[in-house]
């Protein structure tokens, strides 16, 4: 009996677990469902609610919305005087996805007061970074992820919610890789440049107001670019923004476009009411203008006016290049010439050299490449790096330098350094006791009818003997803007120094390529 009633618990047991497990399955799935319809309503409602660019859109293709393809970039503003927050705020609230992001060269101090910011639509970037923090922080790219980038000055207003869609169209339509859009009010005008990256050279030509596509544009605007386009330049981020990226873009051939369909306006006049932060606002601008230059290479500006700002060596500094090897300067190897300041005081160099010799009625002439610059164009090949002079060894003695600097190392009083020269049985005259920018002055003397000396240099190929009849009268030349002495017959000089053909065919130093 008790067994009997043992079993009929055990499969009553039984019944009542299966019973619950039906159950559970039941709940599971009703979950399940209404879960699914919820899902299914969202996505209509979302599809409903987004503008359609193709009728034929069925629930499963959502199409992305221009706006989610813009980051807006605010680099160019003031750490005493901003309108960030204002800026940030005025752009959130009139779209509802674009990303802001903010470049600084630290943070900013007082630090912004980001309340009313929607954070997971803002980021600050410290271009200096934070020990505690990973190297993708301090580096903006890693938070652009747009396909496009509007980069705006500090307190910019955007308030037309089609302005994005209309920029795309007109990028994706037109040839240039910049579009740049005026503030209201502001006079925005092309105003070309042409940059000369083998001299080192970057010129402002007048402005040509009547333009719309140029490489440069000057006045207060915004511009909108392809981020691929954007990270190609070399420097993004550098300062003057927009400047800096004209610039860039003018090496690589890009040209930009003057938008004026779409109108931004200036939430606040900024650096207007304190003089010193004008003033410190100014200063700033210029010395961003001058690290610019200088940071992308350029030696020389000359302004539209034709005022010439020089950005390179000068007598208080070194010269623009190091120990030259194998006769090779090392910007040759970066397909550039000879920088245009190095160039400015070879000429000064040569010119005072020249005086003192022919003040103490020595006899010297012309040498070498510097010869053959003065047939070539009348001045120093543009890729030469010194300047080579010969003289009767008898008369060194004339001059009171020369005969000085056999002592040692001479100043004289325009700050040239006249010297004996280290490698050999020459003189030299440097630009400055720091910097080493020189004229080399090499004795021969006459053996027989030929012109020898006692230091033959092994990377100068033309360095050897000559017949004296070519200094017999000597001849004047044209070099650096003076009348320099030469040979009498210069064209046969450098024909049987260098070879025949030598004017007219340029090389480089040790190559037989022509240049």
């Amino acid at each position: 009996m008790k067994v009997k009633m043992v079993c009929r618990m055990n499969r009553c047991r039984s019944y009542l677990v299966a019973a619950l497990m039906v159950n559970l399955v039941i709940l599971l799935y009703l979950a399940f469902i209404q879960h699914t319809q919820t899902d299914i309503s969202t996505r209509v409602k979302r599809i409903t609610h987004r503008p359609f660019h193709n009728e034929q859109l069925s629930i499963t293709q959502v199409h992305p919305s221009t706006e989610s393809d813009v980051t807006v970039i605010i680099r160019e503003y003031e750490e005493f005087e901003n309108d960030l927050v204002n800026s940030i705020v005025n752009i959130q609230k009139t779209f509802n996805e674009i990303p802001v992001v903010v470049i600084g060269d630290k943070n900013p101090y007082p630090p912004l007061q980001t309340r009313d910011i929607v954070k997971g639509r803002f980021q600050f970037v410290s271009l200096s970074g934070n020990i505690w923090n990973n190297m993708s922080s301090s580096r903006p790219e890693s938070f652009i992820k747009t396909k496009y980038v509007m980069i705006v000055p500090d307190s910019t207003s955007i308030t037309d919610v089609t302005v994005f869609t209309h920029l795309v169209k007109i990028l994706n339509n037109h040839s240039a890789q910049i579009l740049a859009i005026p503030i209201k009010n502001s006079n925005t005008f092309c105003s070309p440049v042409v940059v000369s990256f083998k001299t080192w050279t970057l010129e402002y030509v007048l402005p040509k107001p009547s333009d719309n596509v140029c490489n440069n544009v000057l006045g207060d605007h915004a511009v909108f670019m392809k981020t691929e386009s954007y990270f190609q330049l070399s420097h993004p981020y550098m300062r003057p923004l927009p400047l800096s990226l004209y610039i860039q873009g003018a090496i690589k051939q890009w040209t930009a476009a003057v938008v004026n369909t779409v109108n931004l306006t200036t939430l606040t006049s900024l650096y207007q009411t304190d003089p010193r932060n004008r003033w410190q606002h100014k200063r700033n601008h210029q010395d961003r203008q001058e690290y610019m230059y200088r940071q992308l290479g350029f030696k020389l500006v000359i302004q539209d006016s034709g005022r010439r700002q020089w950005y390179g060596c000068t007598k208080d500094t070194t010269r623009c290049f190091d120990t030259v090897v194998n006769d090779m300067p090392e910007y040759l190897y970066e397909n550039r010439w000879t920088p245009p300041c190095c160039l400015r005081a070879l000429r000064e160099t040569a010119k005072h050299v020249f005086s003192i010799l022919e003040s103490c009625e020595a006899r010297f002439w012309l040498e070498g490449g510097s010869l053959l610059g003065a047939a070539r164009i009348g001045d120093i090949i543009p890729w030469d790096y010194d300047v080579d002079v010969g003289i009767y060894r008898e008369d060194v003695n004339k001059c009171d330098y020369l005969r000085q600097c056999m002592q040692g190392s001479y100043v004289d009083e325009s700050g040239f350094v006249w010297e004996k020269a280290i490698e050999g049985d020459f003189y030299r005259v440097q630009y400055s006791e720091t910097n080493r920018l020189h004229v080399d002055i090499f004795p021969f003397h006459s053996r027989n009818g030929t012109m020898t000396k006692y230091t033959w240099l092994k990377s100068h190929r033309q360095d050897t003997e000559f017949p004296e009849h070519f200094l017999q009268p000597l001849s004047t030349i044209k070099f650096a803007g003076l009348e320099a002495k030469a040979p009498n017959n210069v064209k046969s000089f450098l024909e049987f120094k260098f070879g025949p053909g030598v004017i007219e065919n340029p090389k480089y130093p040790n190559s037989q390529d022509p240049v």
